[in-house]
């Protein structure tokens, strides 16, 4: 079976983030995907509106640098789960569990190293839970080849 979801948009609000027990991070936050046709001569827009849901690694992140209004690519899994709220109705969300990140245009990727410039020979390409370690580390001088 497959659960795989990508998406490229913007950014709706900055993420609200939680820092629970454990040191564990959740981030937050809604993503706009639009396309647009014309029939008949008349042009339509329509935009989408995702619930995007990044844990630990990836949740740091995004609180310290995704905003809104930020085009990024996402890659995650659809999962959707329902809820009684404060009134006693049962309500039903889906959200995409983000797995990957990448910024989309050079206004975002100049704001990833907030204390340095970003330099073309080494731009940040992908975001994953796996190499979050990658974003803050330096570069090795003294390499054996």
């Amino acid at each position: 079976m497959v659960n795989k979801v990508i998406l490229i948009g913007h950014v709706g609000k900055d993420p609200e983030v939680r820092h629970m027990d454990n040191n564990l991070v959740v981030a937050r936050f809604t993503l706009a995907t639009s396309e647009r046709w014309s029939k008949d001569g008349v042009r339509t827009d329509h935009t989408e509106w995702h619930n995007i849901v990044m844990w630990r690694g990836l949740a740091e992140v995004a609180e310290k640098y995704v905003r809104k209004g930020t085009l990024i690519y996402v890659e995650g899994r659809l999962r959707s789960r329902s809820y009684d709220d404060k009134d006693g109705n049962k309500r039903y969300v889906t959200e995409i569990l983000a797995d990957a990140m990448n910024f989309v245009g050079s206004k975002s990727s100049e704001g990833m190293q907030p204390e340095r410039q970003q330099s073309a020979e080494q731009p940040i390409t992908q975001i994953t839970t796996a190499g979050i370690a990658e974003l803050d580390a330096e570069p090795e001088s003294d390499l054996p080849f």
